[in-house]
């Protein structure tokens, strides 16, 4: 019972910093102004949860492109501390390897996990209309999976399937990476 209630803390604690780190990584990625005069909603939000870990990771691992390595860094790194907690608590009976790929394909999973979510509320939103910063700022974060998908999938009796259809991949993506995680994780 100690260890659920640990691990359950844990996840909580370590997806709300690694999810952020990883949304601010995508953010800068499809270059999402992040500044509060910006009127980005979750910007305060994002810089209060990433700021302690991602500037010092920024001097010395540097953005390559668009890609801010320190926030994928930073997110690796918090999964990487919830799963070596998790060793701890359960005796160390796995290897320290092992360890690394379960925080590798967590951060994976975790990724998946939030475009989903934000897959589900984009969604939601569009169903009703509204036209909020909220809106405009999800709509920003999904449009450039949901385009490709629109150029093949159309309309259908004047609705949008492609959220559905993107959530689909999303599930089948989930399913792939937990069968190639058992795989690499019976190998080593």
């Amino acid at each position: 019972m100690l260890y659920q209630i640990s691990s359950l803390l844990l996840e909580v604690a370590a997806g709300l910093l690694a999810g952020t780190c990883l949304l601010r990584l995508y953010m800068q990625y499809q270059r999402i102004p992040m500044s509060v005069r910006s009127g980005n909603p979750l910007a305060k939000f994002i810089f209060a949860l990433t700021d302690w870990l991602v500037l010092p990771l920024r001097r010395v691992i540097p953005a390559v492109g668009r890609w801010d390595l320190a926030s994928l860094v930073g997110a690796f790194l918090i999964q990487l501390a919830q799963f070596l907690i998790l060793w701890g608590l359960t005796g160390m009976g796995a290897n320290l390897l092992s360890v690394l790929v379960l925080a590798a394909f967590g951060l994976v999973r975790m990724a998946i996990s939030g475009m989903t979510g934000l897959v589900i509320i984009y969604a939601i939103l569009s169903w009703v209309q509204t036209q909020s910063v909220a809106a405009d700022f999800l709509e920003r974060l999904v449009m450039p999976l949901l385009i490709p998908i629109r150029r093949v999938v159309p309309l259908v009796g004047g609705i949008d399937l492609s959220p559905l259809v993107l959530l689909v991949i999303l599930q089948i993506a989930g399913i792939v990476l937990g069968n190639v995680q058992a795989a690499v994780l019976v190998a080593l």
